[in-house]
């Protein structure tokens, strides 16, 4: 099927996307709405595959009105012709073509599902990059054990077939998104004994101000809390887990008191039998698309790699915009309110009107947010003796197995003076998720190893990648003519 060109393309469907493309569109200009997803939504708004049972929005999800208001809305432009959906289209790249923007996709539900079917590419002028973010990991003894998973893949099973991952769970790491998890597999009937939470909201009363103007994120927190009261989940904060227990499969876990230095206390030490550990340290921005058309970055208050952007959301690179976690881990809110700025601004650069008023407004809220997840992260750090317990024969990458002591021989032995030279000798992401899962946790050992604290390039190293979707040789070698039938190929 012919791809014809259009103004706008918007990477992501999940809040920030949604928001952008809407805004786009109502503007005036034609969009391209462009996710991996077989439905829009994103992680947030991820809606249950068809035959898992029987849905209730109000039990997994927060906001799910503005979902189907804003999906309703992009019905409506799409029978206008304002709106194009590319569903299940992976992008794994973007290259400036004469005065377009090449965004080359593989088309299928899911990345080794390709084949027999030809790869696509959509031309626009202006380029929004609404890609997410991805669970941040940690390791420790015993993570690799069947029943530990992120925080995100467990809320991800749940919010994708209404599935438990566990009968007795424990959910641990730091950060708010370990609330709704917690709460979330209590409903649909796990045992959840503990949520292990590294450090205590009690930081937010130094800093008073940034919970005005966001008074819904409070009542969000005294839900949950109710609900994990009424589930008789306890709440055990300034803890961490420092090893799984199991053989064969996860059965219990290890968690022990952080200090006031922010380690681990042994003789606080006490398991917790369960047969499913859902961790997350927050999360890890996506990044692919963005450094491949060169955006600048710089580090964020969490230790992420974001996106530099101004006051509009627009990048460093001319024609390019970002909007979402990708410019700062902040929340569902946040990336809407950023969608919305970008989709405009956007609008705006091919001619069409600004509205001052409108984006005043957006300025405003958007500053409170930010205000807000600022201070979030610096109530919810990573605990600095967090890594403390790893031993040598601790496993690091799991795709190429690369331990942590083969990360400390690359710089104690080998002479490495940065976690990029680290993954050339000791191959820590050099597997199949290219670093997503073990990237942070290298640079973080590596630099830590080195006495010295991480770096954007440091991060860098990791977040580059040149395809940022599985990619088979046949298909990069598809001609255009081969690959796109309408002409459109690159």
């Amino acid at each position: 099927m012919s791809v014809p060109s259009v103004d706008v393309a918007v990477v992501g469907a999940g809040p920030a996307g949604l928001a952008a493309a809407l805004a786009a569109a109502e503007a005036g200009v034609v969009v391209a709405l462009i996710d991996a997803g077989t439905r829009a939504g994103g992680q947030y708004w991820r809606s249950p595959a068809p035959g898992a049972g029987r849905f209730t929005p109000s039990t997994l999800h927060h906001s799910w009105r503005r979902f189907t208001d804003t999906t309703a809305r992009l019905d409506r432009l799409a029978d206008q012709r304002k709106l194009q959906r590319f569903a299940e289209h992976h992008v794994w790249s973007v290259e400036r073509v004469d005065d377009r923007w090449a965004i080359h996709c593989l088309v299928g539900p899911e990345p080794r599902q390709h084949a027999g079917r030809p790869p696509v590419t959509i031309r626009a002028r202006r380029l929004i990059l609404a890609t997410g973010a991805y669970d941040r990991q940690l390791p420790f003894p015993g993570w690799d054990l069947p029943g530990v998973m992120t925080a995100g893949g467990a809320q991800a099973l749940l919010k994708g077939h209404l599935v438990v991952a566990g009968t007795t769970a424990v959910v641990a790491g730091t950060g708010p998104f370990l609330l709704p998890v917690a709460v979330g597999l209590a409903r649909h009937g796990t045992r959840v004994r503990a949520v292990v939470e590294a450090n205590t909201p009690l930081g937010f009363a130094r800093s008073p101000r940034a919970l005005l103007g966001v008074a819904s994120k409070v009542g969000e927190a005294t839900a949950y809390a109710a609900q994990l009261a009424r589930h008789r989940v306890a709440v055990r904060h300034r803890h961490i887990v420092t090893r799984a227990v199991g053989t064969d499969r996860l059965t219990g876990v290890v968690i022990a008191r952080l200090g006031r230095d922010g380690r681990p206390e042994a003789r606080t030490e006490r398991t917790v039998e369960c047969d499913l550990l859902a961790v997350g340290w927050g999360f890890t921005p996506q990044l692919d698309l963005h450094l491949q058309v060169g955006c600048a970055t710089r580090m964020d208050v969490d230790a992420s790699l974001v996106v530099t952007v101004d006051d509009r959301q627009r990048t460093t690179v001319d024609g390019v915009w970002a909007a979402g976690e990708s410019t700062g881990v902040g929340g569902a809110d946040l990336a809407s309110v950023e969608g919305e700025v970008a989709g405009r601004a956007a609008a705006g650069s091919l001619g069409v009107r600004p509205d001052p008023a409108a984006l005043a407004r957006l300025s405003r809220r958007r500053a409170a947010l930010r205000r807000f997840a600022e201070v979030m992260h610096r109530v919810y750090p990573v605990p600095s003796g967090a890594l403390d317990g790893l031993t040598d024969d601790t496993l690091l990458c799991r795709c190429e197995e690369v331990t942590v002591g083969s990360v400390r021989q690359a710089v104690d032995d080998l002479g490495a003076t940065d976690p990029r030279t680290v993954k050339l000798l000791a191959r820590p992401g050099m597997g199949w998720c290219q670093g997503r899962v073990c990237g942070f946790a290298t640079v973080c050992l590596t630099t830590r190893h080195l006495r010295r604290p991480p770096a954007p390039e440091d991060l860098r190293a990791f977040a580059q990648r040149p395809i940022a979707a599985p990619t088979t040789l046949g298909q990069l070698a598809l001609s255009p003519d081969d690959g796109d039938p309408g002409g459109t190929g690159g």
